[in-house]
Protein backbone atom coordinates (compact mmCIF):
# COMPACT_ATOMS: atom_id res chain seq x y z
CA UNK A 1 0.00 0.00 0.00
CA UNK A 2 1.14 3.54 -0.84
CA UNK A 3 2.12 5.99 1.81
CA UNK A 4 -0.90 7.94 0.67
CA UNK A 5 -3.36 5.37 0.90
CA UNK A 6 -2.10 4.23 4.54
CA UNK A 7 -2.65 7.67 5.20
CA UNK A 8 -5.95 8.14 3.65
CA UNK A 9 -7.06 4.87 5.51
CA UNK A 10 -6.24 6.06 8.45
CA UNK A 11 -7.82 9.63 8.64
CA UNK A 12 -10.99 7.45 7.43
CA UNK A 13 -10.53 5.09 10.35
CA UNK A 14 -10.32 8.29 12.44
CA UNK A 15 -13.09 9.73 11.37
CA UNK A 16 -15.05 5.98 12.04
CA UNK A 17 -14.06 6.11 15.90
CA UNK A 18 -15.45 9.57 16.36
CA UNK A 19 -18.62 8.43 14.80
CA UNK A 20 -19.17 5.36 16.86
CA UNK A 21 -16.13 5.69 19.80
CA UNK A 22 -17.92 3.32 22.47
CA UNK A 23 -15.63 1.16 23.41
CA UNK A 24 -14.53 0.61 26.93
CA UNK A 25 -11.85 -1.45 28.93
CA UNK A 26 -12.16 -1.47 32.77
CA UNK A 27 -9.94 -4.12 34.33
CA UNK A 28 -9.04 -7.45 34.28
CA UNK A 29 -11.93 -9.45 33.08
CA UNK A 30 -14.49 -6.49 33.92
CA UNK A 31 -14.53 -5.16 30.20
CA UNK A 32 -16.36 -4.86 27.01
CA UNK A 33 -15.62 -3.88 23.55
CA UNK A 34 -17.87 -1.75 21.27
CA UNK A 35 -16.69 -1.02 17.93
CA UNK A 36 -13.16 0.51 16.73
CA UNK A 37 -9.83 -1.54 18.20
CA UNK A 38 -9.32 -1.03 22.07
CA UNK A 39 -7.07 -2.78 24.02
CA UNK A 40 -8.08 -5.69 25.86
CA UNK A 41 -9.01 -5.55 29.58
CA UNK A 42 -6.24 -5.83 32.38
CA UNK A 43 -5.74 -5.25 35.88
CA UNK A 44 -6.13 -2.08 36.72
CA UNK A 45 -6.36 -1.95 40.38
CA UNK A 46 -7.54 -5.54 41.04
CA UNK A 47 -4.67 -6.14 43.38
CA UNK A 48 -3.16 -3.66 45.73
CA UNK A 49 -1.51 -3.53 49.34
CA UNK A 50 1.12 -6.52 50.38
CA UNK A 51 0.47 -7.31 46.36
CA UNK A 52 3.94 -9.89 46.41
CA UNK A 53 3.75 -11.35 49.78
CA UNK A 54 2.70 -15.32 48.66
CA UNK A 55 3.65 -18.86 50.50
CA UNK A 56 3.58 -22.77 49.23
CA UNK A 57 -0.05 -23.45 49.59
CA UNK A 58 -3.87 -22.84 47.75
CA UNK A 59 -4.80 -19.24 47.07
CA UNK A 60 -8.40 -18.97 46.41
CA UNK A 61 -9.95 -15.32 45.61
CA UNK A 62 -12.86 -13.85 44.44
CA UNK A 63 -12.97 -9.71 43.41
CA UNK A 64 -16.09 -8.22 43.10
CA UNK A 65 -15.59 -5.50 41.12
CA UNK A 66 -18.33 -1.84 39.68
CA UNK A 67 -16.86 0.90 37.34
CA UNK A 68 -18.95 3.81 36.37
CA UNK A 69 -18.33 6.19 33.43
CA UNK A 70 -19.85 9.22 32.42
CA UNK A 71 -17.32 10.47 30.38
CA UNK A 72 -15.41 8.74 27.49
CA UNK A 73 -12.31 10.80 25.97
CA UNK A 74 -11.13 11.31 22.92
CA UNK A 75 -6.57 11.31 21.51
CA UNK A 76 -6.59 15.06 23.70
CA UNK A 77 -8.17 13.96 26.45
CA UNK A 78 -11.42 15.75 26.21
CA UNK A 79 -15.19 14.24 26.26
CA UNK A 80 -16.38 13.27 23.30
CA UNK A 81 -20.09 13.83 22.62
CA UNK A 82 -23.49 12.45 23.15
CA UNK A 83 -23.66 12.28 27.11
CA UNK A 84 -21.71 8.34 26.84
CA UNK A 85 -22.22 6.35 29.85
CA UNK A 86 -20.52 3.15 30.80
CA UNK A 87 -21.36 0.68 33.60
CA UNK A 88 -19.92 -2.49 34.48
CA UNK A 89 -19.73 -5.02 37.19
CA UNK A 90 -17.56 -8.01 37.49
CA UNK A 91 -16.61 -10.87 39.57
CA UNK A 92 -13.86 -12.73 38.98
CA UNK A 93 -12.87 -16.11 40.54
CA UNK A 94 -8.88 -16.72 41.12
CA UNK A 95 -7.50 -20.36 41.90
CA UNK A 96 -3.85 -20.25 42.63
CA UNK A 97 -0.99 -22.91 44.15
CA UNK A 98 2.36 -22.23 44.94
CA UNK A 99 4.33 -25.60 45.40
CA UNK A 100 7.41 -26.16 47.57
CA UNK A 101 9.32 -27.00 44.70
CA UNK A 102 12.08 -24.20 43.96
CA UNK A 103 13.40 -23.11 40.88
CA UNK A 104 16.05 -20.45 40.25
CA UNK A 105 15.57 -19.66 44.03
CA UNK A 106 11.57 -19.73 43.89
CA UNK A 107 8.90 -21.62 44.83
CA UNK A 108 6.95 -22.72 41.28
CA UNK A 109 3.38 -22.75 40.93
CA UNK A 110 0.55 -22.26 38.49
CA UNK A 111 -2.58 -20.49 38.53
CA UNK A 112 -6.52 -19.37 36.42
CA UNK A 113 -8.57 -16.33 36.36
CA UNK A 114 -12.31 -16.96 35.09
CA UNK A 115 -14.05 -13.57 34.47
CA UNK A 116 -17.63 -12.81 34.45
CA UNK A 117 -19.35 -9.45 33.37
CA UNK A 118 -22.43 -7.54 33.34
CA UNK A 119 -21.64 -4.38 30.97
CA UNK A 120 -24.06 -1.65 29.91
CA UNK A 121 -22.54 0.77 27.34
CA UNK A 122 -24.20 3.98 26.10
CA UNK A 123 -23.03 6.56 23.65
CA UNK A 124 -24.52 8.29 20.49
CA UNK A 125 -26.90 5.37 18.63
CA UNK A 126 -25.52 2.26 21.26
CA UNK A 127 -27.34 1.07 24.21
CA UNK A 128 -26.82 -1.97 24.46
CA UNK A 129 -26.24 -4.01 27.50
CA UNK A 130 -24.43 -7.79 28.01
CA UNK A 131 -23.34 -10.20 30.95
CA UNK A 132 -21.74 -12.71 29.95
CA UNK A 133 -18.45 -14.93 30.91
CA UNK A 134 -15.39 -13.53 29.83
CA UNK A 135 -11.71 -14.69 28.46
CA UNK A 136 -9.51 -17.42 30.65
CA UNK A 137 -6.36 -16.05 31.94
CA UNK A 138 -3.96 -19.20 32.65
CA UNK A 139 -0.53 -19.07 33.83
CA UNK A 140 1.34 -21.78 33.74
CA UNK A 141 4.54 -20.26 35.40
CA UNK A 142 5.09 -18.42 38.61
CA UNK A 143 8.05 -17.98 40.92
CA UNK A 144 7.85 -17.05 44.12
CA UNK A 145 10.96 -15.20 46.21
CA UNK A 146 10.82 -14.44 50.01
CA UNK A 147 14.22 -14.74 51.26
CA UNK A 148 15.37 -11.07 49.78
CA UNK A 149 16.04 -7.97 51.70
CA UNK A 150 16.46 -4.59 50.94
CA UNK A 151 17.81 -2.37 53.58
CA UNK A 152 17.54 -5.20 55.64
CA UNK A 153 13.88 -5.38 55.51
CA UNK A 154 11.93 -7.83 53.85
CA UNK A 155 11.46 -8.17 50.12
CA UNK A 156 9.00 -10.69 48.58
CA UNK A 157 8.77 -10.59 44.69
CA UNK A 158 6.58 -12.51 42.48
CA UNK A 159 6.87 -13.12 38.57
CA UNK A 160 4.12 -14.59 36.50
CA UNK A 161 3.54 -15.62 33.02
CA UNK A 162 0.01 -14.95 31.94
CA UNK A 163 -1.14 -15.80 28.86
CA UNK A 164 -5.03 -14.89 27.79
CA UNK A 165 -7.27 -17.23 25.84
CA UNK A 166 -10.14 -16.33 23.44
CA UNK A 167 -12.78 -18.36 25.47
CA UNK A 168 -15.37 -15.98 26.24
CA UNK A 169 -18.45 -14.52 25.13
CA UNK A 170 -18.05 -13.03 21.66
CA UNK A 171 -20.08 -12.19 19.15
CA UNK A 172 -18.98 -9.76 15.86
CA UNK A 173 -22.33 -8.70 15.02
CA UNK A 174 -22.69 -7.23 19.16
CA UNK A 175 -21.18 -3.86 19.22
CA UNK A 176 -20.50 -4.84 23.29
CA UNK A 177 -18.62 -7.90 23.85
CA UNK A 178 -17.18 -9.77 27.16
CA UNK A 179 -14.86 -11.67 25.15
CA UNK A 180 -11.97 -10.01 22.62
CA UNK A 181 -11.62 -12.74 20.11
CA UNK A 182 -7.93 -12.43 20.60
CA UNK A 183 -5.29 -14.27 22.52
CA UNK A 184 -2.69 -11.72 24.94
CA UNK A 185 0.51 -12.52 26.30
CA UNK A 186 0.70 -10.24 29.82
CA UNK A 187 3.02 -11.22 32.05
CA UNK A 188 4.34 -9.15 35.82
CA UNK A 189 6.31 -8.74 38.43
CA UNK A 190 4.87 -8.01 41.97
CA UNK A 191 7.42 -6.94 44.53
CA UNK A 192 5.72 -5.69 48.25
CA UNK A 193 8.65 -3.93 51.28
CA UNK A 194 8.17 -4.28 54.22
CA UNK A 195 9.72 -0.67 54.99
CA UNK A 196 9.05 -1.00 58.85
CA UNK A 197 7.00 -3.58 61.29
CA UNK A 198 3.74 -1.53 60.04
CA UNK A 199 4.02 0.00 56.79
CA UNK A 200 4.69 -2.12 53.65
CA UNK A 201 5.00 -0.47 49.53
CA UNK A 202 3.70 -3.25 47.03
CA UNK A 203 3.79 -2.56 43.25
CA UNK A 204 2.90 -5.00 40.01
CA UNK A 205 4.48 -4.08 36.50
CA UNK A 206 2.67 -5.60 33.71
CA UNK A 207 3.88 -5.94 29.99
CA UNK A 208 0.89 -6.68 27.16
CA UNK A 209 1.36 -8.16 24.33
CA UNK A 210 -2.52 -8.56 21.92
CA UNK A 211 -2.58 -10.98 18.77
CA UNK A 212 -4.86 -10.13 15.62
CA UNK A 213 -8.76 -10.50 15.78
CA UNK A 214 -9.80 -11.82 11.87
CA UNK A 215 -12.97 -11.81 12.75
CA UNK A 216 -13.91 -7.97 13.71
CA UNK A 217 -16.63 -6.12 15.01
CA UNK A 218 -18.85 -5.76 11.55
CA UNK A 219 -19.59 -1.76 12.12
CA UNK A 220 -15.80 -0.97 11.92
CA UNK A 221 -15.97 -2.83 8.22
CA UNK A 222 -12.05 -4.35 8.60
CA UNK A 223 -10.99 -7.78 7.96
CA UNK A 224 -8.83 -7.94 10.88
CA UNK A 225 -7.37 -5.44 13.65
CA UNK A 226 -4.80 -5.72 16.49
CA UNK A 227 -4.46 -3.99 19.76
CA UNK A 228 -1.27 -1.99 20.63
CA UNK A 229 0.99 -3.48 22.83
CA UNK A 230 0.83 -1.86 26.39
CA UNK A 231 2.18 -1.01 29.89
CA UNK A 232 0.29 -1.36 32.91
CA UNK A 233 1.01 -1.10 36.71
CA UNK A 234 -0.68 -1.06 40.42
CA UNK A 235 1.11 0.42 43.07
CA UNK A 236 -0.24 0.76 46.96
CA UNK A 237 1.64 2.22 50.70
CA UNK A 238 -0.47 0.68 53.63
CA UNK A 239 -0.02 1.38 57.25
CA UNK A 240 -1.07 -1.07 59.90
CA UNK A 241 -3.28 0.97 61.89
CA UNK A 242 -4.72 -1.71 64.37
CA UNK A 243 -3.50 -4.94 64.31
CA UNK A 244 -4.77 -7.29 60.96
CA UNK A 245 -6.38 -3.79 59.88
CA UNK A 246 -4.19 -1.12 57.26
CA UNK A 247 -5.48 1.20 55.31
CA UNK A 248 -3.40 3.05 52.74
CA UNK A 249 -3.66 4.02 49.14
CA UNK A 250 -3.45 2.55 45.69
CA UNK A 251 -3.54 3.27 42.14
CA UNK A 252 -2.97 1.87 38.86
CA UNK A 253 -1.63 3.62 35.41
CA UNK A 254 -2.37 2.67 32.09
CA UNK A 255 0.24 3.53 28.98
CA UNK A 256 -0.24 2.01 25.42
CA UNK A 257 3.19 2.15 23.60
CA UNK A 258 2.32 1.16 20.37
CA UNK A 259 -0.52 2.03 17.88
CA UNK A 260 -3.58 -0.20 16.83
CA UNK A 261 -3.75 -2.04 13.78
CA UNK A 262 -6.92 -2.18 11.28
CA UNK A 263 -5.82 -4.23 8.16
CA UNK A 264 -2.27 -4.31 9.01
CA UNK A 265 -1.81 -0.60 8.99
CA UNK A 266 -1.06 1.18 11.82
CA UNK A 267 -3.60 3.75 12.79
CA UNK A 268 -2.13 7.06 15.24
CA UNK A 269 -4.15 9.45 17.32
CA UNK A 270 -5.66 6.29 19.25
CA UNK A 271 -3.08 5.05 21.94
CA UNK A 272 -4.87 4.59 25.44
CA UNK A 273 -3.91 5.92 29.09
CA UNK A 274 -5.04 6.73 32.48
CA UNK A 275 -4.29 7.09 35.62
CA UNK A 276 -6.44 5.91 38.87
CA UNK A 277 -5.95 6.49 42.43
CA UNK A 278 -7.70 6.41 46.00
CA UNK A 279 -8.39 4.71 49.09
CA UNK A 280 -7.81 1.31 50.53
CA UNK A 281 -8.65 -0.78 53.44
CA UNK A 282 -7.10 -4.47 54.53
CA UNK A 283 -8.66 -6.62 57.21
CA UNK A 284 -6.76 -9.94 58.08
CA UNK A 285 -10.00 -11.89 59.30
CA UNK A 286 -8.81 -15.06 60.33
CA UNK A 287 -6.19 -17.69 59.36
CA UNK A 288 -4.95 -16.72 56.08
CA UNK A 289 -8.66 -15.02 55.29
CA UNK A 290 -8.17 -11.13 53.98
CA UNK A 291 -10.65 -9.00 52.96
CA UNK A 292 -10.03 -5.92 50.35
CA UNK A 293 -11.61 -2.68 49.46
CA UNK A 294 -10.34 -0.41 47.05
CA UNK A 295 -11.56 2.72 45.53
CA UNK A 296 -10.20 4.59 42.29
CA UNK A 297 -10.94 7.72 40.91
CA UNK A 298 -9.63 7.56 36.83
CA UNK A 299 -7.89 11.46 35.63
CA UNK A 300 -5.75 11.93 32.49
CA UNK A 301 -7.58 9.33 30.61
CA UNK A 302 -6.91 9.35 26.57
CA UNK A 303 -9.16 7.19 24.01
CA UNK A 304 -11.10 5.12 26.63
CA UNK A 305 -13.44 5.93 29.62
CA UNK A 306 -12.34 7.48 32.91
CA UNK A 307 -14.82 7.34 35.68
CA UNK A 308 -14.46 5.68 39.16
CA UNK A 309 -13.99 2.05 40.37
CA UNK A 310 -14.97 0.27 43.26
CA UNK A 311 -13.21 -3.25 44.03
CA UNK A 312 -13.89 -5.68 46.95
CA UNK A 313 -12.07 -9.03 46.95
CA UNK A 314 -11.97 -11.57 49.23
CA UNK A 315 -8.85 -14.31 49.85
CA UNK A 316 -8.66 -17.13 51.58
CA UNK A 317 -4.96 -19.06 51.61
CA UNK A 318 -4.73 -22.95 52.48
Amino acid sequence: MSSYRANNSATKFRNRVSAIFFALTLGMGSAAHAGPVQLPPVNLGDSSFTDGIAFPGLLVEETIGYYHADRINDSNGNGIPGSPRVITESAMTHVAFLSTYKFLGGYYGAEFLLPLADVHVQSGPVDERTAAVGDLIVSPFILQWNEAKLMDKPLFQRFVFAVVLPTGDYDRNKAVNVGNNIYSINPYYAVTWLATDKVELSARLHYLWNSKNDDPFVGLGASSIQPGQAFHANYAASYEVLKGVRLGVNGYVLQQLTDHEVNGQKIGGTRERVYGIGPGAQLAAGKGFFIYLNSYFETGAENRPEGTKTVFRLSKGF
